[in-house]
C-alpha cells in the first residue's frame, strides 16, 4: 500500500489549463500557445445566443429542474431527484468530505490529486492504494473511472461488488459505452460525479453533476445552497445535454483524432501507456527535454513530477494544431 501525505495549508495543486506560469517559464515562446495540457474537448459545443434574462435574473427552480430532467435522461438515471447540479465537479469533490462522517478513505491512484487533498483537508484518514481490491478494508473508496491520467477502467460489476461507500468520478466516461457507468443502476452505497465542461469543451462554464440516492442528493443540494449554478450554465447545459447528434459526432471525431495522435506519438519515440478519448498518457526516456522543446515552441503538455517519464497529451483540435505538434516533435 502506498501512502501519500498532504499537509493542511499546502500549496494548491498545479493543474493544466493555466498558462500563466508556463508563459513566464518560456517568455519567448511562439504565440498563440497550443494548450494540450488538459483533457478538455478541443472542439467546444456551439453555445449560440443566450437569452438576456439568463444573465439578468436569478436562476429559477424551474430552470434547475429542467436541467436535472435532461441530465437524468442523458445519464440514464431513472429519477431526476437523484441529480445534483453544481458549479463544476470540483465543488462537489470539496463538498463530499465536509458532509460525510470522519472515515478511513482509500483513493485508488495515481489519480486526480484534488480528491486526496479534499479528504485530508477535512480530517479524514486517507490512504492512496494501487489496487481497487485494497479498498475493501476502508469505509470510503474513491475511484476516478476511467482514471486520470492512466485511463485505467474498472468494470461496473467490480465497482458494484464493493461494500465501502463509493465515490466514483466519471469525468471522462461520456464517450465510453453506457455500460461503463454506474449511473443507470446506481448502488445504494455509491455517489457518481459527472463532468460537463470536459465533454462539451466548455470548462469555463463551471457545471457538473452528482448522482446519488434522493436523500443524499437532497443533502448535497442543501449544502450547495440556492442559485449554485448560474443562469447561463443552466441554459447551455439543458440545450447541450439534449443534443445527442452533437455528442455522437464528437465521439466519432475524437476516435479519429485519437488514432492520429497515437500515430504521431509513436513516430516520436513515445510508448503509449493509456488514456481516454480526450487524452493520451505516454512515456518517453527524455520527457523533460520534450517538455522543454515543446514549451519553447508554445506547446504546453502535462508533466508529472513524481513520474518523470510520463507526459499527458490532450487532443489537438484541428489539422493546423496537429501539424504544429508534429513539427515541434520533429515529425
Amino acid at each position: 500500500m502506498a501512502t501519500t501525505t498532504v499537509k493542511q495549508g499546502a500549496e494548491p495543486i498545479l493543474h493544466g489549463g493555466d498558462l500563466g506560469a508556463v508563459r513566464r517559464r518560456f517568455p519567448q515562446a511562439t504565440e498563440p500557445w497550443l494548450d494540450l495540457s488538459t483533457g478538455i474537448n478541443p472542439v467546444a459545443y456551439p453555445v449560440g445566443a443566450i437569452a438576456a434574462e439568463a444573465w439578468a435574473r436569478l436562476p429559477g427552480r424551474a430552470d434547475e429542474a429542467a436541467l436535472r430532467a435532461v441530465a437524468a435522461k442523458r445519464f440514464g438515471v431513472r429519477d431526476p431527484a437523484m441529480i445534483v447540479t453544481a458549479p463544476g465537479t470540483q465543488a462537489l469533490i470539496q463538498l463530499l468530505p465536509r458532509v460525510m462522517a470522519k472515515a478511513r478513505v482509500a483513493i485508488v491512484g495515481p489519480t486526480y490529486g484534488e480528491h486526496e487533498v479534499s479528504w485530508r483537508r477535512q480530517g479524514h484518514d486517507v490512504t492512496v492504494v494501487g489496487d481497487f481490491a485494497e479498498t475493501q478494508a476502508y469505509d470510503v473508496a474513491v475511484v476516478v473511472n476511467p482514471d486520470n491520467p492512466t485511463g485505467r477502467l474498472l468494470s461496473a460489476a467490480e465497482l458494484r461488488a464493493s461494500k465501502a461507500t463509493l465515490v466514483v468520478d466519471e469525468a471522462f466516461i461520456d464517450f465510453l459505452p453506457t455500460s461503463a457507468s454506474l449511473a443507470d443502476d446506481l448502488p445504494s452505497n455509491a455517489i457518481v460525479l459527472r463532468s460537463f465542461g470536459k465533454t462539451y469543451g466548455l470548462a469555463g462554464l463551471r457545471l457538473g453533476f452528482a448522482i446519488a440516492q434522493p436523500n443524499i442528493a437532497g443533502r448535497l443540494r442543501e449544502e450547495l445552497g440556492p442559485w449554485a449554478v448560474s443562469g447561463p450554465a443552466l441554459a447551455v447545459g439543458t440545450t447541450a445535454l439534449a443534443d445527442t447528434a452533437w455528442l455522437r459526432s464528437a465521439a466519432a471525431r475524437l476516435k479519429d483524432d485519437g488514432a492520429r495522435l497515437d500515430t504521431l506519438l509513436a513516430k516520436s519515440g513515445f510508448v503509449l501507456l493509456g488514456g481516454t478519448p480526450l487524452f493520451r498518457l505516454a512515456q518517453h526516456e527524455e520527457a523533460a527535454r520534450v517538455v522543454e522543446r515543446l514549451g519553447q515552441q508554445g506547446i504546453h503538455v502535462r508533466a508529472f513530477p513524481h513520474q518523470p517519464y510520463w507526459l499527458r497529451f490532450g487532443l489537438p483540435g484541428s489539422d493546423t494544431a496537429f501539424r504544429r505538434l508534429g513539427a515541434a516533435l520533429g515529425i
